[in-house]
């Protein structure tokens, strides 16, 4: 159930370049939220009339908080990233739809992210951990930010496209490096990454889940601003399309079209 709720700021910090670790205390919202969704943030500037979506990367219902790590790109970001412990903010969430963790239970599961799309999967492998084989495969540029999250529930495989950690090149390459074969998918990142893996999975008949990521205004699936291609018609717009905000973030690899 989507709630709008005023949220603290508990801490915050840079992690990398442009790049933030921000944690916030939300009793409601954390306490339903699961991995793979995201919440809308309110920034406090009323001349920033929409929300920005920003995924769940980790999600503490007992303390009833929620971190978000965001790239500072636009103006209501760069807002969020200087703001200071004690500070509110106006959330909405949790909303969409997270990864089907029970589709992973008791297999070999690949957590596959890229760039930004990396944080949504680190809470996807602390709820794994106990319960699948999870291999976290992360592609960065150069700084290997959330490494020793990762590395603490997880295996962790990296490819670096300058070949400073890991693999030179990109998760395509750090599988293939690896050798072994996943029995399920999820996977967060830029398109072409995406389009690859979709490509992979369905070659080999593997189980893929993807999480799109698109521009979004409302985030409830009223505006239609986020529609992502599909193989089938959608029931509610009756085209080729469906929303990302209220039908994903997280599709059936083979569901939708790259």
């Amino acid at each position: 159930m989507k709630i709008k709720e005023t949220a603290v700021i508990v801490s915050q910090k840079q992690i990398s370049e442009g790049i933030y670790d921000l944690v916030l205390k939300t009793p409601t919202i954390a306490s339903q939220a699961v991995p793979g969704q995201f919440v809308n943030v309110f920034t406090p500037d009323k001349s920033k009339l929409l929300p920005r979506p920003i995924s769940l990367c980790g999600i503490d219902a007992e303390e009833g908080t929620l971190r978000l790590v965001y790239r500072a790109g636009g103006e209501g970001t760069k807002i969020l990233a200087g703001m200071q412990p004690g500070e509110t903010l106006e959330l909405l969430g949790p909303l969409g739809n997270g990864f089907p963790l029970e589709e992973a239970a008791g297999k070999r599961v690949y957590l596959i992210g890229g760039g930004i799309g990396v944080p949504p999967l680190l809470q996807t492998a602390k709820a794994l951990k106990d319960k699948a084989e999870v291999i976290s495969v992360m592609g960065y540029r150069s700084d290997c930010f959330l490494r020793e999250d990762f590395e603490a529930v997880s295996e962790m495989l990296i490819a670096t496209e300058d070949g400073s950690t890991g693999t030179k090149g990109n998760v395509m390459d750090a599988i293939a490096a690896d050798g072994r074969v996943p029995e399920v998918i999820f996977a967060c990142g830029p398109a072409p990454m995406l389009r690859a893996l979709k490509a992979y999975a369905l070659e080999r008949n593997i189980p893929c889940w993807l999480s799109m990521e698109e521009r979004m205004a409302c985030g409830i699936g009223a505006c239609l601003a986020c529609v992502c291609k599909t193989t089938e018609v959608d029931a509610h717009s009756q085209v080729h399309n469906t929303r990302v905000c209220k039908d994903g973030p997280v599709f059936p690899a083979q569901e939708i079209e790259i």
